[in-house]
Parts: structure tokens; C-alpha cells; sequence
């Protein structure tokens, strides 16, 4: 394997790429003012036209990408969405709008955000929606500063917020952000809320139960009216975190099983896949009760056409800059639009069976720590492997490099020891699942036979094993130059 240097490794000074030949005319004067022109760059690199193009390519090839094979990475939802989404929201009245261009002038994209708000409606059975967070944990965020606004206008924001084990890890950040105390809630034995340590846990202080269902385990929260019952008792509200909503969409509602406020990843569940860091989208849906604090301005539909309303006394304010990351919100309609309801629901049924379909055929060879039913993922454990031979999730996944296949989520949710998440979606042909399956019996296999060799994996990768801990502890972000130069 062909190790690729650093661009500037390949540097040589005086190498530069295309360039004009000299002026046999008087340079204009003004030419290039205004511009943000540098005649030098301290230790930039100097290469020609073709290893720049060179290099960067055979670094493009190292990649994998979820337009190469199958990706099955847990709850990020890392599916093959449909090029066309990408191709509406290039379209030059969506990209090239001015986020200050008059209201007047940008009314097809407030029909976009005003229309996709209400498809949200419809399929969360909620009420009103923001489009405004630009991702899943910021979504999660406003969602509580929701609560605590409502619970401030009622008189008292409360103390403490529950949150189950199973529940996402950015959960406890958000309400402690949002200035409450947080208390965790144990799953019982089936990865479910134990209801009835809730219903000792749930009292006047508690301002809200933030719940992931599907949970992190891929398992329906099939108690959570009772759980809604037992919240709304006690004056709470019952946070729903959406971003598994890839198992649900179009055959339940979260607004029919309780639930007063939702955030949902546009993202991942309604295209625009979601890899590298952005750009996302974490829209919220909530109850009659909350719309007054929403943030602002907010999208109405008038008389004459489509209007920002920012006269919200009680709003929380804004939580991103304009209206959200509104190409991803195009891309999320464009999809909706093309799959129409009974695409929607069939989104979830196909990701369901194919997680179904690995768990079936891979049980016994791998363990499964609970034994609930799986929706969209299905989290199975190192202790066959682990306890037997040796050989953890770690080595698992690195040996799936080996065959060409993206590895799954390790080590999450924690409550699953040595866990190996495995999400397919609905995008993936049985035929490439097929060649997965068969690839993680290869490995138990391998576990069995040859220990050693499964530990040193993987073999085939530009890379092996780096020193993670070193990595994330000292990181290397920036070059420079040997002091031997």
C-alpha cells in the first residue's frame, strides 16, 4: 500500500501551476483592487498543476463514502439518498437567494419552509414547527429552552429533567444548558423505561422526560403512552428526541402517543446524508402550548402571499442566523414530495425488515445483550468473540476494513458493552446486505480460527492501527515545517 505524502512533502520551490505569460501591455491600474490578493504565503507549498490534482485525487480515493457500499453506521442514519435532492436545491433560485433579499422577492422559499413545516406537522402529529436549529443536538437544545419558557410563563421552570440511559449522550447536555439538573432513568431488562421507576422519579420538580424512541438499543418504547401519562400527571413534558424517527415515519405519530415537543434530523431521516460534520438540520415540532415561544421570525401564510412574523412577545429569540440551513430543509422537501405518504411509511418498513433480517441471520454467531424486538438497527456485543477468543468489537471492526466495508457504530449505546450497532436503512439491496452478512460470519469464523491475525487488522487499509488515545489527546492539526529544513 502506497503511502500518500503530504502536499508538502511533494513541495519544490519555484514549482508553481498554469500561469499567463508577462504583460506586453501597460499593467491597468486599479487591476485586482479590493481583492483579498497575498503575494506570499509563509511556507505554502509549491507544486505544479497535475500533483495538485494528482495528489488530491488519490487522497479522494482513500475515502469512503456512503456512494461506494454499504454503510451501516447506528443511529447517524448514513443512507443513500436520491441525487435529485441535491440537484433541486442546487437550482439557482435556492442556492444563490440572499438571506437579506426582501420578503417580497424570496416567496418560494417561505412556501418551501412554510410547506415542509406543515408535511412535519402531519407526520409527528404535532402542531407547529421551527425550522431555525441547524442540527440534532441544537434542535435538542431549543426544544428544552421551549419547556423551560412555558414552565417559566406558568411560574415556576422546575429543577431537574429525566433522562433514560438509553437516550442519545447529547440529551443530558442540552438540559443542562438550559439550566436544569439531570436524572438518569434505568432501562429495565427488556432496554425499555422501567415505568415504574418513573412513576416514583416523577414529581412537581421535574420539568420534562427526554425520551429516544426508537431508543439507542433500536428498541420502540412500546410503554410510552403510560410513560406520556405519568409525565403530564405530575405537570411535565415529555421530550421526544426524533433522530431514529427513520423507524416510524408514516405508522405512528409521536403527537398521538403524548409527546409535546420533538426535535427531528432532517438530515438523516429526510435526505442529505450527513458525514464530516454538516451541514444538518434539527427542526422542532411542539404542542398547542408551546407555539408562543418558538423562536422567531416565524413563517405565516397571509392574505396576499407568505410574510415573517417576528412580533412574538414570549418568543425564545433566535437559534440560528435567517431561517435555518434552508438547502438541506429544500432537499428534505423535494424528498417528501417525491416518495408522497405511502413512500414515507414505506421508508420505515424496508429499514425495519432489513435490520430485522441482519439480527436473524447473524444471531447466535453474535450476542445480543437484549432480546427486545429491533426497529431500524440492531446492537449486538462482542461477549461470544471477546469471551472465547480474545477478540473485542474493535477487532471486529477494523477486519471489516479488510473486506471493503464501512464498520458499524462501536461502543454505543454504553449500556451495551463492547457493542457493534448496526443500522442498514432502507437504501440497501438484499444482495449487499447478503454480502455483510456473510462477511460477519467470516469473521466470528476468523475469531475462531486465528485470534492474532483479527487483532493486527486491518490489512488492507492505507493506514493501521493509530494511537487513538494520543490522537484525541495531543491532536496534529496543523504543519510545520521540520526544523532540519
Amino acid at each position: 500500500m502506497i503511502r500518500e505524502p503530504l502536499i508538502f512533502e511533494i513541495s519544490d520551490k519555484g514549482k508553481r501551476a498554469f500561469a499567463m505569460p508577462p504583460l506586453d501591455v501597460p499593467k491597468a491600474a486599479g487591476f485586482l483592487d479590493g481583492l483579498d490578493v497575498r503575494d506570499e504565503i509563509a511556507g505554502f507549498p509549491q507544486v505544479s498543476e497535475v500533483e495538485v490534482v494528482r495528489h488530491f485525487t488519490r487522497l479522494s480515493h482513500q475515502n469512503y463514502c456512503v456512494d461506494d457500499g454499504f454503510y451501516p453506521l447506528g443511529s447517524c442514519t448514513m443512507k443513500y439518498n436520491p441525487k435529485i435532492n441535491e440537484k433541486i436545491a442546487a437550482l439557482p433560485g435556492f442556492a444563490k437567494v440572499h438571506p437579506y433579499a426582501p420578503v417580497d422577492t424570496v416567496q418560494g422559499c417561505l412556501e418551501v419552509i412554510k410547506r415542509t413545516e406543515d408535511y412535519l406537522c402531519e407526520i409527528a402529529g404535532l402542531d407547529a414547527f421551527t425550522l431555525q436549529p441547524s442540527a440534532g443536538a441544537q434542535g435538542e437544545l431549543t426544544g428544552i429552552m421551549l419547556v423551560r419558557a412555558a414552565l417559566e410563563k406558568r411560574g415556576n421552570p422546575r429543577k431537574y429533567v429525566l433522562i433514560p440511559d438509553s437516550a442519545h449522550g447529547t440529551n443530558p447536555s442540552s438540559a443542562h444548558l438550559s439550566g436544569y439538573t439531570v436524572q438518569e432513568i434505568k432501562s429495565n431488562a427488556d432496554g425499555m423505561i422501567d415505568v415504574e421507576d418513573l412513576a416514583k422519579r416523577m414529581n412537581e420538580d421535574v420539568a420534562a422526560l427526554m425520551v429516544t424512541n426508537p431508543n439507542t438499543l433500536g428498541v420502540f418504547e412500546s410503554d410510552i403512552c403510560r410513560v406520556a401519562e405519568i409525565v403530564h400527571a405530575k405537570g411535565g413534558f415529555l421530550y421526544m428526541d426524533g433522530a431514529n424517527m427513520n423507524a416510524l415515519t408514516g405508522i405512528v405519530r409521536p403527537g398521538d402517543m403524548g409527546v409535546d415537543v420533538i426535535h427531528i434530523n432532517l438530515h438523516k431521516t429526510f435526505s442529505t446524508p450527513h458525514g464530516g460534520g454538516g451541514p444538518g438540520s434539527g427542526p422542532v415540532g411542539v404542542v398547542k402550548e408551546l407555539i408562543p415561544f418558538l423562536p422567531t421570525p416565524v413563517v405565516v401564510k397571509t392574505a396576499t402571499g407568505y410574510a415573517l412574523d417576528g412580533n412574538r412577545p414570549d418568543s425564545i429569540g433566535r437559534v440560528k442566523g435567517f431561517y435555518g440551513n434552508f438547502l438541506v430543509v429544500v432537499k428534505a422537501l423535494t424528498y417528501i414530495l417525491a416518495l408522497g405518504a405511502e413512500g414515507v411509511r414505506e421508508i420505515a418498513e424496508i429499514a425495519v425488515l432489513n435490520a430485522n433480517y441482519i439480527r436473524k441471520s447473524l444471531e447466535g454467531i453474535y450476542h445480543l445483550q437484549y432480546d427486545a424486538s429491533s426497529l431500524h438497527e440492531v446492537v449486538f456485543d462482542d461477549k461470544i468473540q471477546k469471551d472465547a477468543y480474545g477478540v473485542t468489537n474493535l477487532d471486529i471492526a477494523k477486519r471489516l476494513i479488510d473486506y471493503g466495508f464501512h464498520p458499524p457504530t462501536m461502543s454505543f449505546p454504553l449500556i451495551v458493552h463492547g457493542a457493534l450497532m448496526i443500522e442498514p436503512t432502507e437504501t440497501e439491496s438484499k444482495r449487499d446486505l447478503d454480502a455483510f452478512i456473510e462477511t460477519m460470519k467470516t469473521i466470528a469464523e476468523e475469531a475462531r480460527t486465528d485470534p492474532a491475525m483479527l487483532k493486527a487488522a486491518p490489512h488492507q487499509s492505507y493506514v493501521r492501527r493509530l494511537d487513538e488515545t494520543a490522537a484525541a489527546r495531543n491532536p496534529v492539526v496543523k504543519w510545520e515545517t521540520p526544523k532540519s529544513v
